[in-house]
């Protein structure tokens, strides 16, 4: 199990880190645990990857979701692209999505899944994953130039 968690641990991470932002260490505590939980349940092994990867989201999902309502951000609080602390610019910028946009955007921007993938792995329509995603991108790229 050692071994296991060590292994998946850094995956858990990188994927909840972008969705759940400053939880994102709480969500993925929370996510291997599930992961452990329910080990037993998991019916081909070299689907590992991609199920470890759904409990993992929904998880960051839910703690953003958690996160947003203690304290909502507002697009029009992002610095400028000019900023000198332009490396937080994206981070910051992530905040002023919702947890639900900011999952659209890690799973096809930084997983490369399509959008029936995504719209499995949320639980959502393919078309709303479209919307979401075309959403996220454009209140992405607004803040981004603001």
């Amino acid at each position: 199990m050692q071994d296991l968690l060590a292994h998946l641990a850094p995956y858990v991470a990188r994927v909840c880190g972008p969705i759940a932002l400053d939880g994102g260490p709480d969500a993925a505590q929370e996510a291997l645990v599930a992961v452990f939980r329910s080990l037993r349940t998991l019916r081909d092994p070299a689907a590992l990857y991609g199920w470890t990867r759904a409990i993992a989201v929904r998880e960051a999902v839910r703690v953003a979701r958690r996160d947003a309502r203690a304290r909502p951000a507002e697009l029009a609080d992002v610095p400028a692209p000019d900023d000198p602390e332009l490396a937080a610019d994206v981070r910051d910028v992530l905040t002023r999505l919702s947890p639900e946009h900011r999952a659209v955007l890690v799973l096809r921007d930084l997983e490369g899944l399509d959008e029936r993938a995504a719209s499995r792995l949320l639980d959502i329509p393919a078309g709303t994953v479209k919307s979401r995603l075309h959403r996220a991108r454009e209140s992405f790229r607004k803040a981004w130039s603001a």
